[in-house]
């Protein structure tokens, strides 16, 4: 592909010079001979000062988003506004616009978004529609399953993935699309058909400072990201924002589909929750469906519905939906259940919000209930280190509110230390009367919650889920709550032999 072709419908401020290219990159370690380098600013780095490492790789030409940047000689050259957009769009010209020829269903919202996403997913198949994935918790293209270094990859990235997909047969394509990318530009020109809006709570207020940024980065995707806006928008009725964006998105022209619980134009009616699933009779436009899930908890139900709203705008029939709905078992790190044979339950989940914590402490309330009403609910949780410390006392607040004892530990303390984020978390724990224990190393927190069990008690151990690290000062080190959690039972006695089991998701 030459340098023309593959800035075409890019924002170019100057070029110069002329190059076969043979593929694209904007990490200079990843350069090989005859790569285009797309040198970009970043939030903590700025790829401009790599690119003299990038021609000395093999790049035979720069795009680069700093006009002061001298012209280096020898390469083909170009300057442009803004380098994920010229990134998002250098990358699709490479690999024959992918996304066009996929239909692209976006997620996003604080809460929900990865079920939603894998419910969206499996109900896509059961209407025998092949559908890649790309999400927090891991990415499926075209039978296999990827690690997910991040919720919403960069758009070369995405571009690849996207590529593969189409080349095996996919013809849709299920995003978790974050906040951070739709403000960083990170899924710019990508044409989505359906946009999915689950909720909005307080969340990385350390990158987007206000609430009202946080939602402006949301809206992102229903607005249109370099392209028209979404075809479909599916937004929920039972979220203040989710409200907001219904005259928001039919100004700009998008079929409206709201979901609710009790409103809106898919809802649910004679809702069951069971320890073994939720059950509920589905309501939409074209007439009701029975619903079984193996899912538990009421805030799956939403999630269900929005997923519904979803495939129905993507053409699956009710039928589709039912059987997608129930073929979906678990998903990764979301309530999910670690069995060894003791006489109490063990449950692993991302939540690592307040409201994520309620809802999460709720469901197990909820679960207690349904096996006698007698047992207790003991959580173990922590906060993240470099992100916002006023969601810190919130989030003890509510595990306290829904616990019967608690543990606070480390979750990711990054460059802080584990002590520091605990000592700002601890007011929400002391203004309640919940009874709580204070251990900072998360492998001998989870293991003195479990001590603590009795039968017919829950252990919730929340934050991380699905992750495979924890991240400390020095770096990531191997950590999965699930395996850390077998082993302790391990050494309480408890031997048995069985596959980690799921049923709920909380926080994306």
């Amino acid at each position: 592909m030459t340098f023309d072709q593959i800035l075409d419908g890019a924002e170019v401020l100057a070029r110069s010079g002329t190059a076969q290219i043979t593929g694209v990159e904007y990490d200079s370690r990843q350069v090989r001979p005859g790569n285009l380098f797309v040198a970009m600013r970043g939030g903590s780095s700025d790829g401009n000062r790599f690119i003299d490492a990038a021609i000395a790789a093999g790049a035979v030409a720069v795009v680069t988003d700093s006009p002061n940047e001298p012209q280096r000689s020898g390469v083909a050259w170009a300057v442009v506004p803004h380098g994920r957009r010229a990134l998002g769009r250098i990358s699709a010209n490479f690999y024959k616009r992918p996304a066009e020829r996929l239909a692209l269903t976006g997620v996003t919202g604080t809460n929900g978004k990865s079920t939603t996403a894998y419910l969206i997913e499996s109900i896509l198949t059961a209407a025998r529609k092949k559908c890649a994935l790309v999400g927090t918790i891991e990415y499926h293209v075209c039978g296999n399953t990827l690690a997910a270094p991040h919720t919403t990859p960069e758009s070369l990235e995405l571009n690849r993935i996207f590529s593969e997909a189409v080349g095996c047969g996919s013809t849709e394509a299920v995003l978790e699309v974050s906040s951070h990318a739709l403000d960083q530009q990170r899924v710019f020109g990508m044409p989505f058909d359906v946009a999915v809006f689950t909720n909005l709570t307080r969340d990385h207020l350390d990158y987007h400072a206000t609430f009202d940024a946080y939602f402006g980065a949301k809206r992102v995707l229903f607005e249109g990201c370099g392209t028209e806006p979404p075809r479909v928008a599916v937004l929920n009725l039972d979220d203040a924002y989710g409200a907001k964006l219904v005259p928001f998105s039919r100004d700009k022209g998008s079929q409206v589909l709201t979901y609710g619980v009790s409103n809106g134009d898919f809802r649910a009616e004679d809702s069951q929750i069971s320890s073994s699933g939720t059950r509920f009779r589905l309501i939409t436009p074209e007439g009701a469906v029975p619903i079984f899930s193996p899912l538990l908890g009421r805030v799956n139900v939403s999630n269900i519905l929005a997923a519904s709203a979803a495939a129905y705008a993507r053409k699956c029939s009710l039928e589709a939906i039912s059987i997608g709905v129930s073929a979906l078992q678990r998903v990764p790190g979301r309530f999910e259940r670690v069995d060894a044979g003791q006489p109490f339950t063990v449950a692993v989940d991302y939540a690592h919000t307040d409201d994520a914590l309620r809802n999460l402490t709720a469901l197990a309330r909820e679960f207690v209930s349904q096996h006698g009403g007698r047992g207790r609910v003991i959580t173990v949780f922590g906060c993240g280190g470099d992100r916002d410390r006023t969601k810190r006392p919130l989030m003890a607040a509510a595990a306290a509110q829904g616990s019967d004892f608690v543990v606070i530990t480390s979750d990711n303390p990054r460059s802080e230390r584990p002590m520091a984020i605990i000592r700002d978390a601890l007011p929400g724990l002391q203004r309640l009367s919940t009874k709580f224990a204070v251990e900072a190393d998360r492998r001998a927190a989870i293991a003195l919650a479990l001590h603590e069990a009795r039968p017919g008690d829950i252990v919730l151990i929340a934050g991380k889920g699905h992750e495979k690290v924890q991240v400390l000062a020095t770096g990531p080190v191997p950590f999965d709550d699930v395996e850390v959690a077998r082993d302790a039972l391990r050494v309480l006695g408890y031997t048995k032999k069985s596959p980690a089991m799921a049923g709920a998701a909380y926080k994306e």
